[in-house]
């Protein structure tokens, strides 16, 4: 049986659609043909994907061409070239990352489960699916690939943002520092999840994720716990205190 994503010429048609017949029919025409090209687009970008987690971060176009069942020459009829098969690998990888952090983010009602919970949603990303992770980190320097992961930390930061500063106002503290703090978070664990994937796990992810929560976690305790303290008792400690 032929694969669906065979090398075959009536299945790839140009980048171009062909003209002719009415205005109506003619959009209809283009619009069945970019459909058809968004679809096959996907089916590749999903190929290259399938490429990465078996042959891992330095996986070539011959590999990806490979997995999907067709020929350099298909796979440039919808990327130019290979970077942008792999920013396009990277929305898919990234699209990953939000959608395992976003409902451990709106799940929790409390701080600090609300720190451990996006901590494990993170490394659960990676620890299911390293070499995509590592193949996003390595390529994270590359102009399209860079837009992308900065694109989903702000979007996964926002989101951390939004939570703790109704956390603060539900408490009656200053939700001044949520964003501050959510950015911090994000870049702490992508720092760490990098060195955890880069050499192997070496600790399991229950643990890592105890030792980062425990890490935040007193940081942001104690501006809490400061902002709690009469304004009269900050300031003498403040005086005490060397």
């Amino acid at each position: 049986m032929q694969s669906p994503l065979t090398d075959v010429n009536a299945s790839d048609p140009p980048a171009t659609p062909p003209d002719g017949g009415p205005t109506a029919k003619g959009n209809g025409r283009r619009d069945r043909w970019a459909d058809h090209r968004e679809r096959r687009r996907q089916e590749l970008v999903g190929a290259a994907v399938q490429a990465l987690l078996r042959h891992g971060p330095e996986v070539d176009m011959e590999q990806v061409a490979a997995m999907a069942g067709v020929s350099k020459p298909v796979l440039y009829r919808y990327f130019a070239d290979k970077s942008q098969l792999w920013v396009a690998v990277s929305e898919v990888v990234a699209a990953r990352v939000v959608d395992a952090i976003a409902p451990a983010i709106e799940q929790v009602r409390e701080e600090r489960d609300l720190v451990e919970a996006t901590i494990d949603a993170y490394l659960g990303v990676i620890e299911s699916q390293p070499a995509l992770y590592r193949f996003l980190m390595r390529q994270s320097g590359q102009p399209g690939i860079h837009q992308v992961v900065a694109g989903t930390s702000r979007q996964v930061a926002a989101g951390l943002a939004r939570v703790i500063g109704d956390r603060l106002r539900a408490l009656g503290l200053d939700a001044g520092p949520a964003e501050p703090w959510a950015y911090g978070l994000v870049g702490f664990v992508q720092a760490v999840g990098d060195w955890w994937t880069t050499h192997g796990q070496p600790i399991s992810r229950a643990a890592l994720t105890d030792y980062l929560t425990a890490l935040l976690w007193s940081g942001i305790e104690g501006v809490r716990a400061s902002a709690d303290l009469p304004h009269e008792l900050t300031r003498a400690h403040e005086r005490i205190v060397p």
